[in-house]
């Protein structure tokens, strides 16, 4: 069994940072992608990034270019979301997700084969 267990939340105001792990376990850990996701209250789950495993190909939700930063290290089966000039509509609860398929689609959470419990991002304005 694979457990993901994210990190770095907190209490943030407008235009502060904030640095986001998800630490993996599981003797079979071997995603294809890891992607994180928001849920803002009320909301349905949105994408924000993902990169590939092996190769460290990101994509990015279009509002967030340029201010966060998905990374990996491998060794330490960690994924990392930097967070900086956050802004108030950044608040949500946040997810990391894990994809086996490199045929699933980027963007869709139920094509994600595994989820942390989320770890809560408010920004203050």
């Amino acid at each position: 069994q694979v457990q993901l267990v994210e990190s770095g939340g907190g209490l943030v105001q407008a235009g502060g940072s904030l640095r986001l792990s998800c630490a993996a376990s599981g003797r079979t850990f071997s995603p294809y992608r890891m992607g994180w996701f928001r849920q803002a209250p009320g909301k349905e789950r949105e994408f924000v990034a993902a990169i590939t495993w092996s190769g460290g190909s990101t994509t990015y939700l279009d509002s967030v270019k340029g201010r966060f930063t998905i990374s990996r290290d491998n060794a330490k089966n960690t994924v990392y979301l930097q967070m900086n000039s956050l802004k108030p509509e950044d608040t949500a609860d946040y997810y990391c997700a894990g994809q086996l398929s490199l045929s699933g689609r980027i963007e869709v959470a139920n094509e994600y084969d595994y989820w942390g419990q989320g770890t809560q991002v408010t920004v203050s304005s």
